[in-house]
């Protein structure tokens, strides 16, 4: 009994291990989708790969469409493409089977990083080991498998590690000062977000360098050690990066406080943990249709958050171990000053629970710690949650994988959404047999097909036709225009975007298929 207890966290990480290997094999032959941010990042490697210099973007300027604009890309970190396209070098895969890659590497490399945290902060082999089984039943563990998130999945390979680091480092030395500076610089570079993060851990190594000292003179020096790599590490960053353009943490619009700014980050613990956010398409950023009215989904995030402080209050007074006391409330603490004060803000950062997924995993083990306290009716009701969780994440991806196979394909082996597999193959014909012509697409992925040509990349329209004017507007003539549209788009979707281009006349209007509209503007008005 003993022996098959002893052995009972090895089965589940070989179990674990065999989940991810076995996705990973899925997803090489389905590889995923793109999200819009790494999107616009594969959009800079592109115009890389044609001369634009690093993390600069070219692209058709609407001030003139005749020239080009060039744009260092702060919004995002480079990690997002530059690790995709690291292993499509190294491997000479297509960028698609990169991508495959350094998700698959990421999941095991965050989960191995992970499993050394949890035991480092106290936690048994067997309660470490459930937690990541819990982990990976989360639907945004699902997500990179259908859409690839950039940032999101390369930062979940490091954060394990980065917070094995803040426990494992006792001693104010060069071990220390290094490993700070080095952890500001490649979190950052793998996700610009993790900054916040950077910070709380920082707090929390801080303080548990001065342990029950009592002294002003060792706190003061454990902050040298701690914070001038990190003055170094963010002082580099922000000169060399951040300073040359717009990013997320910029152009604050006014102050504005709803209900929901800071009651979203305090329920994230729930929202994240529990992936209840994900199987609500959204409480309040949406991707997808809205389950909710504004006044349920209200209700529903002030309940998360009540439940969410009462969790994290039940692991602070349950689980014995102070480093991990510390590391909960600090990252919660700082989570919701920094996104509360960002809401109050207005700036542009989504609601969204994939945000404070650092979150959800630092309460992961004092949640299946909690639950082994439980007296067998609440142990059978938590497994319920569990089932359900991991049920709807194994339909999302059953769902996700059936919709990629089928999607459109070009050069580039990642699946295409927004256009048909017959009109790709028209575009990337006309791409091949034209020079001196200028795309438009509805949507930041299309363009990565070409070879040849300019593309402008158009957001989608809703069907409340609310757009932002100023990003649609493209001034000038610049040879001939190539727009895509999907035949929905007939009627004042339609027109939306032929406004966009009023210096152009004379336009040749041909199906490309049954589903996609080509119009050919090739005369100046």
């Amino acid at each position: 009994m003993i022996s098959k207890k002893n052995n009972a966290h090895q089965i589940i990480l070989v179990v674990i291990g065999v989940i991810v290997l076995v996705s990973g094999i899925v997803l090489f032959l389905i590889p995923p989708a793109l999200f819009t941010d790494p999107s616009q990042g594969f959009q800079v490697l592109q115009s890389m790969q044609h001369g634009g210099g690093f993390n600069n973007l070219v692209a058709p300027d609407q001030g003139d469409i005749a020239q080009n604009y060039t744009q260092f890309l702060t919004w995002w970190s480079p990690g997002q493409y530059l690790v995709p396209y690291f292993f499509q070098l190294v491997t000479g895969l297509n960028l698609a089977h990169g991508i495959v890659i350094a998700t698959i590497l990421a999941e095991l490399l965050g989960l191995t990083g992970l499993f050394y945290f949890f035991r480092k902060i106290g936690f048994t082999p067997l309660i470490a080991s459930v937690s990541l089984l819990f982990i990976v039943s989360q639907v945004v563990f699902m997500v990179p498998h259908i859409f690839y998130s950039g940032g999101e999945i390369l930062l979940f390979a490091f954060e394990g590690w980065f917070l094995y680091g803040c426990v494992a480092l006792k001693q104010a030395d060069w071990k220390l000062f290094l490993f700070v500076l080095l952890a500001g610089f490649v979190g950052f570079f793998l996700k610009s977000s993790f900054l916040w993060m950077y910070g709380a851990g920082l707090i929390c190594l801080w303080i548990r360098q001065a342990d029950r000292e009592r002294s002003l003179a060792k706190w003061v020096k454990n902050a040298f050690w701690v914070g001038l790599p990190a003055i170094i590490a963010i002082a580099v960053i922000d000169h060399y990066y951040i300073a040359k353009g717009d990013s997320p943490i910029t152009g604050a619009s006014g102050l504005k406080l709803t209900a929901e700014t800071f009651t979203y980050p305090l329920a994230s613990p729930v929202l994240s943990g529990f992936s209840l956010d994900d199987m609500l398409n959204g409480l309040v950023d949406h991707f997808g249709k809205p389950l909710f009215s504004q006044q349920w989904a209200l209700i529903i995030l002030v309940a998360a958050a009540l439940l969410s402080i009462a969790l994290v209050w039940f692991i602070i007074r349950r689980v014995a171990n102070n480093n991990y006391r510390l590391f909960v409330v600090v990252f919660y603490g700082v989570a919701v000053l920094f996104f509360g004060i960002s809401y109050l803000r207005q700036l542009n950062i989504s609601m969204e629970a994939r945000h404070f997924r650092i979150i959800g995993l630092l309460i992961t083990p004092g949640v299946i710690y909690l639950a082994t306290q439980l007296k067998t009716a609440y142990k059978v009701v938590f497994a319920f949650i569990f089932l359900v969780i991991a049920g709807y994440s194994v339909s999302y991806l059953a769902h996700g994988y059936a919709i990629n196979g089928k999607l459109a394909r070009g050069i580039t082996g990642v699946a295409q959404p927004n256009i048909d597999q017959t009109a790709l193959n028209q575009v990337l014909k006309l791409d091949h047999e034209k020079r001196g012509i200028t795309f438009v697409f509805i949507g930041d992925d299309i363009g990565l097909e070409l070879q040849h040509n300019r593309y402008v990349a158009l957001q989608p329209i809703s069907d409340s036709l609310k757009i932002n004017a100023d990003d649609y507007e493209y001034a000038g003539f610049g040879g001939p225009l190539y727009i895509v549209l999907p035949e929905t788009y007939n009627g004042p979707k339609e027109k939306l975007v032929m406004k966009s281009f009023q210096n152009y006349a004379g336009w040749n209007v041909s199906m490309l298929d049954a589903n996609y509209v080509l119009y050919v503007g090739d005369r100046k008005k």
